[in-house]
C-alpha cells in the first residue's frame, strides 16, 4: 500500500471518510441539521487543510477552533463525537493509504481533536 502523496488522495480521503461520517445517525446530524454543509464545496475545503497540515501549500486560512466552537455553540460537541469522528478518520487512512504521511495525518488528527475537546 502507497502512503498519501496528493491533493488527490486527500480527496479520496476526505470523500470516503465523509460517507462514513454521513451514514452514522450518532454523528451526521452535526453536519446535515447544524452545520448544514454542501458537501462538495466542503471536501474541498477540508482538503486544502489537510494539504496545508501534510505538504505546507499554504492555502487554508481559516480558523478551525473558530468554526467547531461556533458549532459547538449550536450543538454540543461531546466525547463521543470526536470518538466517533478518529474512529472513522484512521479507518479510512488505514484502508487507503500507509506511510510517514498517513501516521503523521492520523497523529495531527489525534492533537487537533484533543485540542477542541480541551478548548470547546
Amino acid at each position: 500500500m502507497r502512503d498519501i502523496q496528493s491533493r488527490e488522495d486527500l480527496h479520496l480521503l476526505m470523500s470516503e471518510f465523509y460517507l462514513k461520517l454521513l451514514a452514522d445517525s450518532k454523528i451526521n446530524f452535526i453536519f446535515i441539521k447544524v452545520a448544514k454543509i454542501d458537501l462538495a464545496p466542503h471536501l474541498l475545503e477540508l482538503v486544502d487543510f489537510w494539504e496545508q497540515i501534510l505538504f505546507d501549500t499554504g492555502k487554508y486560512r481559516k480558523n478551525v477552533l473558530q468554526i467547531h466552537t461556533d458549532l459547538n455553540q449550536k450543538t454540543r460537541l461531546s466525547e463521543e463525537h470526536f470518538s466517533i469522528w478518529l474512529h472513522y478518520f484512521n479507518k479510512t487512512i488505514d484502508k487507503n493509504f500507509a506511510g510517514l504521511i498517513a501516521e503523521k495525518m492520523k497523529t495531527r488528527a489525534l492533537s487537533i481533536a484533543t485540542v477542541m475537546k480541551i478548548k470547546l
